[in-house]
């Protein structure tokens, strides 16, 4: 019953989120570039070392954070603010996701944490203000931590 609670409530976050695009994790830079244009977000690109930082702010008042790789791939996402669209966001690895979040047992007002190896995920807050990352290990540059991605 528990988990079955659980699929729904991750499922009404998901549709009730923004209807925004977003670059998908796994996903290229142009992605982002074109998401940017249509959210007419305020855009900043942030340099680092091994990768680059594309930030944008959405209407709801999200921060988005995309780690893009020198190859020119989203390895990483990150959000804090109002929730964002999840599906959107993760692209390829929703599915991956909704089927792990529904096999975990609920644990209401804690966080969600999901790593099958690859796909990582982590998210946590209320209603009104979440903040979560999600990353791929296998896309991630040579040298990039996971305690980097914010």
């Amino acid at each position: 019953m528990r988990s079955a609670f659980r699929f729904v409530a991750v499922c009404a976050v998901c549709l009730c989120a923004s209807a925004s695009a977003l670059a998908a994790l796994g996903g290229d830079l142009s992605s982002i570039q074109s998401d940017q244009a249509r959210l007419r977000a305020a855009v900043r690109i942030m340099p680092a070392r091994q990768y680059t930082v594309h930030e944008m702010q959405t209407p709801a008042g999200t921060t988005i954070r995309q780690f893009v790789s020198p190859s020119g791939t989203v390895f990483a996402v990150s959000w804090q603010g109002s929730a964002p669209d999840l599906q959107q966001l993760l692209g390829d690895y929703f599915n991956e996701y909704m089927q792990a979040a529904s096999a975990q047992p609920s644990r209401r007002g804690r966080g969600l944490h999901i790593d099958t190896g690859d796909f990582v995920f982590e998210s946590g807050g209320h209603m009104r203000f979440v903040t979560g990352r999600a990353f791929l290990r296998s896309k991630m540059p040579s040298g990039v931590r996971s305690d980097q991605i914010r």
